[in-house]
């Protein structure tokens, strides 16, 4: 059995948001995972998501897998589409982009596509260039915008400069919106710190549904001396809440009622 380097779990989550998640996992081996306490809290940080991207799955036997979801108690909020490996005829990936479409809970936003890279650190500026070009191949065959691109990026520090950064396509094309700023950090170690994991949407449909993004603090969470939390990673999930539902229109107060009839023309305003 061939176990990818990225997989995708459908997890329970959440009511009222549906959190989607990516988390590097660094190198999810079968003795790894067959400590208790780094089983443990795997299982506390994938069980938070609804969708969950996780990252450097290295199992050939698939025994860790097996393992980690016997832990995980699942009921599933969503399902599959449709998925696809990403042809890189030019071979410009050190890992092709294995793209998935899924169901999501709502009536104007149906369906939403993931779309997980993680980058090596010695191609990062012409991997995630060549995302660009994975996200018209998606939009063609699947004819939609409403995509979310996310994962290990190594989009800082020392693999790729804040210069480098400003001049990617994700980033001067319109339409994109990196959730995960560039002032986040990513990493677990107390003397780095670096956004390198990073999630960015697309659409305006998706981006409507934005409740909040941010890096996971696991350690903090769960109470973990640094060497505890390297046991399990030395990168932080990075996640994303999309509102199920179109949020509430909050009525005008007193004060903006008043000032918006003052603005308005005498014929639209209140009658004597």
């Amino acid at each position: 059995m061939h176990c990818p380097a990225v997989l995708l779990l459908l997890l329970p989550g959440g009511a009222e948001a549906f959190r989607i998640c990516a988390f590097n996992a660094q190198r999810l081996t079968l003795s790894k995972a067959a400590r208790e306490h780094v089983m443990d809290t795997f299982v506390r940080i994938l069980a938070r998501c609804d969708i969950m991207v996780l990252q450097e799955v290295v199992d050939s036997s698939g025994s860790a897998l097996s393992l980690l979801l016997r832990e995980l108690n699942r009921s599933h909020k969503t399902q599959v589409l449709d998925s696809y490996v990403y042809e890189d005829k030019d071979d410009l990936f050190a890992r092709e982009p294995f793209v998935a479409q899924f169901t999501f809970p709502s009536k104007v936003l149906p369906s939403l596509v993931l779309v997980p890279l993680h980058t090596t650190p010695k191609a990062v500026e012409q991997e995630l260039n060549a995302l660009y070009d994975v996200f018209l191949d998606v939009s063609q065959r699947w004819q939609t915008k409403d995509m979310i691109l996310l994962g290990d990026f190594n989009a800082d520090c020392a693999s790729l400069t804040k210069k480098r950064l400003g001049e990617l396509l994700l980033r001067t094309q319109a339409g994109f919106h990196w959730v995960i700023g560039d002032e986040e950090d990513t990493t677990v170690r107390a003397s780095t710190h670096c956004a390198y994991d990073r999630i960015v949407l697309h659409g305006e449909r998706c981006q409507s549904r934005l409740h909040s993004a941010a890096a996971f603090n696991f350690p903090r969470s769960f109470q973990l001396t640094e060497e505890e939390a390297l046991n399990i990673s030395d990168h932080y999930p990075v996640e994303v809440e999309l509102n199920r539902v179109a949020p509430r229109v909050q009525p005008l107060g007193l004060a903006a009622l008043l000032l918006l009839l003052l603005l308005l023309p005498p014929q639209l305003g209140l009658l004597a």
